[in-house]
């Protein structure tokens, strides 16, 4: 028995333990499925994409997208204590106060969740207005200053658009290198930051390789999960408090959905008992469209040549030089139309061949850069595709389901396509490798559904609103919450691993303020 039970020890579970434990009176147990973070992958920032389809990874794919030709997209997910700050490319960007504004929510204004992103934070510039120091999140600037990230950045200015430092300053708008959850050019992800410093407290619990089944529920109360450690005989956990979700904007509409809690003409076609008719469980999909135009050129810079020694004796001596490397080292925020109240766009630029989705193997020095869209329209799902626990979920982005994003698409392509023309970048465009045949609408359009992806920032499958009230309470079923980036009602501007960090943060004041 323990007073409350964590499901996932990922970007906001880890943080929630650690902030729960602080009380030496209560008793915690995490729950992960994948295993502890000890691969030396996950320490490499430039080793990231060699953990993708591995033992910690969830490997999810969608469905076939409607409006991508039936394509299904690769989806990455961390499983591993850290969760996807373990796997991810380690950029920190929050969002713009817009983004938390148009919640609506109350309690989530930008100038209520200010002060835990800065609790978290621990910035290596220091202290200011909208940064945080002295926190146990890590936030650096980049080390690696690949010679093609730095032109990009002065590509953009020779195209009009203006250089910032600071992506989580005052606005967003603007060019730049990203800053990173680093430490002395290794990752830190919340699994370093937040949980290894509270593994010694004898209040916490933390068990790997245990995936959980469902979450039981008793006279309309959870009391703990249901789950399996490895190939032991599933075992209840019990919660003398409180479960809390966190185990990320699939799996959390999942174990619900498991668990009775959702749209009940799903749960009867699968039989499951409905515990609350809850019909926006899974819905509110939201995710950030990539659409990376790949460049070869001949320069020894890129990703590709990061493994060699000296590289190495840089990194584990000097903590520096290319493996200190995130992939997306540089990029900007713009808006796709003059009277837009924020960037609707941006572009993530990476020395190294990104292509299907960053599965294939970069054979050629390269340059990727291309839009992302930070506001997308349209909504996918989550859905039960068997009662099976161990089943992996139904996921449907619904990629350009709305003519909007399709539109916004094709001015962001322009506007990447214009900034790769310029001066700066073109030493690395030697040869186009996979670029748009033209700049009609009908062949922006057509490279859109051909080489849309995610770049994994999936939100609002739980929104706080629909599924969870503004204390992250699931409705209609009392001691259950929901705390992780499916409670976004919506994916917002910034990358989602800040806004998982900050929520873990709110939902342990939040719970501590209820017990």
């Amino acid at each position: 028995m323990y007073d409350y039970v964590i499901v996932g020890a990922g970007s906001t579970g880890c943080v929630l333990a650690a902030r729960l434990s602080e009380d030496p009176d209560v008793k915690v147990a995490l729950l992960e499925a994948g295993p502890p973070d000890d691969a030396e992958e996950i320490h490499i920032p430039a080793a990231f994409s060699q953990l993708f389809r591995t033992r910690y990874d969830w490997d999810y794919d969608t469905a076939e997208e409607p409006h991508l030709g039936g394509r299904r997209l690769y989806l990455p997910r961390g499983k591993v204590l850290g969760g996807t700050s373990s796997t991810n490319a380690m950029l920190y960007v929050r969002g713009t106060k817009i983004d938390y504004d148009g919640w609506n929510q109350p309690g989530w204004s930008f100038d209520e969740v200010l002060p835990y992103f800065k609790k978290s934070e621990d910035n290596e510039r220091g202290a200011s207005e909208y940064h945080g120091e002295g926190g146990p999140l890590s936030v650096s600037d980049n080390r690696s200053h690949n010679p093609s990230s730095v032109a990009l950045v002065e590509a953009a200015v020779q195209a009009g658009y203006k250089a910032t430092d600071d992506f989580n300053g005052a606005e967003l708008d603007g060019f730049g290198e990203f800053q990173l959850t680093q430490r002395d050019g290794k990752r830190w992800s919340t699994a370093a930051a937040f949980l290894r410093p509270a593994l010694g407290r004898p209040n916490l619990t933390v068990l790997t390789e245990f995936r959980a089944h469902k979450v039981i529920i008793e006279n309309g109360r959870a009391v703990g999960v249901t789950g399996q450690q490895g190939d032991d005989a599933p075992i209840d956990i019990r919660a003398e408090r409180e479960v809390i979700l966190s185990a990320g904007a699939y799996n959390s509409p999942q174990l619900l959905q498991l668990s009775g809690i959702g749209p009940s003409c799903l749960l009867s076609a699968f039989g499951i008992p409905v515990v609350a008719d809850s019909p926006q469980v899974g819905q509110n999909l939201s995710d950030h469209a990539l659409v990376p135009l790949v460049s070869v050129h001949s320069q020894p810079i890129s990703m590709t040549a990061a493994a060699t020694p000296e590289n190495f004796r840089l990194f584990m001596e000097e903590q520096r030089g290319p493996l200190t490397g995130n992939g997306p080292e540089a990029g900007g925020y713009f808006r796709t139309l003059p009277d837009l109240p924020a960037p609707d766009a941006a572009i993530f630029a990476a020395p190294v061949m990104f292509v299907e989705s960053g599965l294939a193997f970069p054979y050629e020095h390269a340059i990727s850069l291309g839009p992302v869209l930070i506001t997308p329209e349209s909504r996918g799902n989550i859905t039960l595709q068997s009662t099976n626990p161990t089943a992996k979920p139904r996921i449907l982005n619904n990629f350009f389901a709305e003519e909007a994003d399709l539109e916004t698409g094709v001015r962001a392509l322009r506007v990447s396509l214009e900034i790769a023309k310029q001066e700066a970048l073109r030493p690395f465009h030697e040869s186009f490798y996979q670029f748009p045949a033209s700049e009609s609408d009908d062949d922006l359009k057509a490279y859109l559904r051909r080489y849309t992806h995610s770049i994994f920032h999936p939100a609002g499958t739980c929104a706080i609103g629909e599924v969870v009230d503004a204390e992250l309470r699931v409705q209609g079923v009392d001691g259950l919450r929901v705390a992780d980036c499916s409670v976004m009602p919506v994916v917002g501007r910034g990358n989602p691993n800040a806004s998982a960090i900050m929520i873990g943060e709110k939902a342990a004041d939040l719970i501590k303020e209820a017990s």
